[in-house]
């Protein structure tokens, strides 16, 4: 009968412990960052101004074919991501209220993801670095889904659907989504050179302040 007890005590208790995991678990993931505070949605068909802004100093610097800067503000970027258009699904995953935020030496993108009813907030903290040959890496830092940190698990399957789409797609490498999608899902640096219209830029510096991010830009070689 003693054995019987502490057997099932020992059931109990192990249980008991299991349970505990799984709710702090869910409470790291049910967790709302303090610092997540989405801007309130804007229905307007219209581009947002801002980027039609930021469109027109970079193509006024480019013309001008010398060095500039292009400073994008948290509360610019902001506004016109709020203009557009949310949620957006991807394979049964409602995305919304998504927010930018620019930190010292980092870019932290925050978003609510829904699934199937339940909501957490997922937050992306990026680290844009230039090398040595000038080539810029959209590195990820961090990903955290609530409290729960889960950088590696997520690198790993973002990592795998990249390889797994090269392999089944034909992507055009010299395309700048593709060399973005590279950089952010496999770590792998790009040369910046953008073409605006007949001219091309090249990215010479990234500083990330306190809600502020400037882009050094200089003339490149068509």
């Amino acid at each position: 009968m003693k054995t019987r007890k502490k057997r099932k005590f020992k059931i109990i208790y192990l249980l008991l412990i299991d349970l505990a995991a799984v709710l702090v678990i869910l409470v790291l993931l049910l967790y709302k960052p303090a610092r997540y505070d989405p801007p309130r949605a804007v229905h307007d068909k219209q581009v947002a101004p801002y980027l039609t802004y930021l469109s027109s100093e970079i193509y006024n610097g480019a013309q001008l074919q010398e060095p500039f800067d292009l400073i994008v503000t948290q509360q610019g970027i902001n506004d016109a991501i709020a203009r557009s258009e949310w949620p957006k699904e991807s394979d049964g995953v409602s995305f919304s209220a998504p927010e930018v935020l620019f930190v010292p030496d980092q870019i932290v993108l925050m978003g609510t993801a829904n699934i199937k009813g339940v909501e957490f907030v997922v937050t992306v903290m990026l680290e844009p670095t230039l090398d040595q040959r000038g080539f810029l890496n959209l590195y990820v830092a961090k990903i955290k889904i609530g409290a729960m940190n889960i950088t590696l698990l997520a690198r790993l399957i973002a990592r795998r659907m990249y390889h797994q789409r090269l392999a089944t797609t034909t992507i055009d490498t010299d395309d700048l989504r593709a060399k973005t999608a590279g950089s952010l899902l496999d770590n792998q640096p790009f040369d910046p050179v953008f073409k605006v219209e007949d001219k091309k830029v090249r990215i010479k510096k990234i500083t990330i302040a306190e809600q502020k991010l400037t882009i050094r830009f200089a003339p490149a070689p068509r």
